[in-house]
């Protein structure tokens, strides 16, 4: 009989190494979570807020009206909370946009509320359909209110988003507008004083 000599090196591999044990599967998980929390970390984190830079209104509000002989509106009695961020007075004829002349006198003022909600009023006394149809995103009418003794018809933009008031009278049109619901803009409206 005739012997069969041994074999030598290794023995045969059968396509793997060692059976992955629980350890092996935990490493797997973290090498895969990490940088999926860290990217969840980076992207749904909240920016610190910007700080508001208020802006100083007042002399625009003399100029704007000390030019024309409509009742050029402003609030009164604000709290400190509501932050002035937006202020433009621009004479009919100024460079306005796209640095064309202005069609109208224009008057804009814009708030922040205390919930960093922008509230703007826009008056102007030419055009008053392209005025209200920029200033209310192109809202549709959603009824009317009453705000003192005056009656404000409602329009809300085609997404719901913006509501606007608007009033014609003493030769100008007067849109306050938000995206904020009807009660605050009345309640913004009622402080609003020539």
């Amino acid at each position: 009989m005739s012997e069969i000599p041994a074999a030598s090196g290794p023995p045969p591999s059968h396509g793997g190494t060692r059976k992955a044990g629980a350890g092996d599967m935990i490493r797997s998980l973290l090498i895969i979570l990490i940088p999926v929390l860290v990217i969840t970390f980076i992207y749904t984190r909240n920016p610190p807020e910007a700080p508001v830079q208020p802006v100083e209104w007042r002399p625009q509000l003399a100029q704007a009206r000390a030019a024309v002989d409509w009742p050029v509106l402003a609030p009164e009695g604000l709290p400190d909370t509501w932050v002035p961020t937006r202020v433009r007075w621009l004479p009919k004829g100024a460079p306005g946009l796209n640095a064309e002349p202005s069609l109208r006198n224009e008057w804009q003022l814009g708030f922040l509320d205390p919930e960093r909600v922008y509230l703007e009023l826009s008056q102007g006394d030419a055009l008053p359909d392209d005025l209200i149809a920029r200033a209310s995103r192109q809202g549709v009418p959603d009824g009317t209110a009453r705000v003192g003794n005056a009656e404000w018809q409602r329009l809300v933009s085609q997404d719901g988003r913006t509501r606007s008031l608007v009033r014609r009278a003493d030769g100008a049109v007067t849109i306050v507008a938000g995206d904020v619901g009807y009660a605050q803009l009345e309640a913004y409206a009622s402080t609003l004083s020539p």
